[in-house]
C-alpha cells in the first residue's frame, strides 16, 4: 500500500482505472495489471501512478492488439478451461491471485483474473482454490451453451498445471492436506465425480492462465500474449480491411405512445 508514499489525484487514477477496464473485453493480457491497479484507488500513491503510466506506454505502443474469431472446423467445438494460481504474490495481505481462462475451439470466449479471499498456505492449496473458481465458471458456461445450441455439453475439461492439486480434486477423502480448506472449495470434487468436469495435467509453458496471475518478463509476456490468442490486427488480413463500409437503414422505426 506504500503508506509513506505522497498521495496522487486518485480522481484521475480511478478514471484511468475505469477506462482500462473496458480494454479487458478484447485485451486479457491486461486483467493482471489492471486488477492490481484496481486494488489501490480508495488512496493511489505515486508508485501506483508510476504503475498506472508504465501500463498507458503499454497501450500506446501497442494500440493494434487484440482478438480474432475464426469459423470452428468442429462441428461441435469443445469447451476447454485453463486455470492457475499465484501463491502468495500480494505484499499487503499475502493472499494469492487466480486466473482462468476458456476456450470454445481455438477462440477464448471468458477470462478471469482476481485476488482469493482467503489465504493459502501452499501453492496445492493455492492452485485448488483456482481449479473450484473454474469449475464455477466452467458449470455456468455449460448450462449457458446448452442453452443456446439445444443439445448437451459433453464433460467439460480444465487444464491445471500442478499434479498435486489435480490429485487432490479426484480424492473425495478428507485428509491433512485438505481438511483445513473450507467447504466451498470442495465443489470441483463434487463436479469430477459427477462426471461434469475433467481435470487434465498441462505443462507450465503452455498454461494459457499464467499471464493472468502475475507479472511477467517482457519476452515471456509476448509468448503468453501470443499464446492467449492476442494478435497484431494490423498485420491480419480482414475482407473488408481498407473499405469504408456504410450502413443504411431499410426500416424506420416509429414509436407511438400510448
Amino acid at each position: 500500500k506504500a503508506v509513506e508514499e505522497k498521495d496522487i489525484n486518485a480522481t484521475l487514477f480511478r478514471k484511468n482505472v475505469g477506462c482500462l477496464r473496458y480494454l479487458l473485453h478484447t485485451r486479457p493480457n491486461l486483467c493482471y495489471c489492471v486488477g492490481v491497479l484496481s486494488r489501490y484507488m480508495q488512496s493511489p500513491k505515486e508508485s501506483h501512478g508510476a504503475a498506472m503510466r508504465q501500463c498507458l506506454r503499454y497501450l500506446r505502443g501497442k494500440t493494434t492488439l487484440g482478438l480474432t474469431f475464426e469459423r470452428s472446423t468442429s462441428r461441435v467445438p469443445r469447451l476447454i478451461g485453463y486455470s492457475d494460481n499465484s501463491h502468495n504474490v500480494d505484499p499487503d495481505d499475502g493472499k494469492s491471485t487466480t486466473g482462468h481462462i476458456f476456450y470454445l475451439g481455438e477462440s477464448p470466449i471468458t477470462w478471469c483474473s482476481q485476488k482469493q479471499e482467503t489465504v493459502a498456505l501452499s501453492s496445492c492449496e493455492a492452485e485448488f482454490m483456482a481449479g473450484t473458481e473454474a469449475a464455477r465458471q466452467a458449470i455456468w458456461l455449460q448450462d449457458l451453451l446448452g442453452e443456446i445450441t439445444g443439445t448437451m455439453r459433453e464433460k467439460l475439461l480444465i487444464r491445471i498445471d500442478n499434479q498435486s492439486a489435480i490429485a487432490l480434486t479426484k480424492n473425495p477423502v478428507i485428509h491433512g492436506r485438505s481438511k483445513h480448506i473450507h467447504t466451498r472449495y470442495h465443489f470441483i470434487r463434487e463436479c469430477v465425480e459427477n462426471e461434469q468436469i475433467e481435470v487434465e495435467h498441462v505443462s507450465g509453458e503452455k498454461q494459457k492462465a499464467n499471464i493472468l496471475t502475475k507479472a511477467l518478463g517482457r519476452i515471456k509476456f509476448k509468448e503468453m500474449r501470443d499464446l492467449i490468442g492476442v494478435q497484431d490486427l494490423e498485420k491480419t488480413d480482414f475482407k473488408l480491411k481498407g473499405e469504408n463500409v456504410e450502413i443504411s437503414l431499410r426500416y424506420k422505426l416509429s414509436y407511438k405512445l400510448t
